[in-house]
C-alpha cells in the first residue's frame, strides 16, 4: 500500500508592524491607490497574500474602503477621541 503525501497549505498571517505600515501608507496617500500602486510604495516587501489579507482586515474593522478602482482610507477618529488623545490624556 503507498503512503499517501497529505499536503498542508500553511497560512501565513501578517505581523503588527507590516498591518501599521500598510496603514500610515494608505492614510498618507489622501486619494484612491492601485492594490499594485500600494504595494510598489511599501517600503518593505509584503507578500501578496499577506496584503490581501491585511486590507481585507483594514475593510471589516472600517478603516478602509476597497473599490473597483482601487483602496482609499475613510477611517476619521471622533474629535473628542483626538482632543482626549492630543492632551495626554491616559486612558
Amino acid at each position: 500500500m503507498k503512503s499517501k503525501q497529505v499536503q498542508m497549505q500553511v497560512m501565513h498571517s501578517p505581523t503588527l508592524n507590516t498591518v501599521l505600515m500598510v496603514e500610515k501608507e494608505l492614510q498618507e496617500a489622501r486619494e484612491i491607490v492601485k492594490v499594485s500602486e500600494l504595494k510598489e510604495s511599501l517600503p518593505r516587501k509584503v507578500m501578496h497574500s499577506t496584503l490581501l489579507q491585511i486590507l481585507d482586515y483594514l475593510q471589516q474593522s472600517g478603516k478602509i474602503i476597497i473599490t473597483t478602482k482601487g483602496v482609499v482610507w475613510v477611517y476619521r477618529p471622533s474629535a473628542q477621541m483626538e482632543a482626549l488623545r492630543a492632551s495626554g490624556l491616559e486612558l
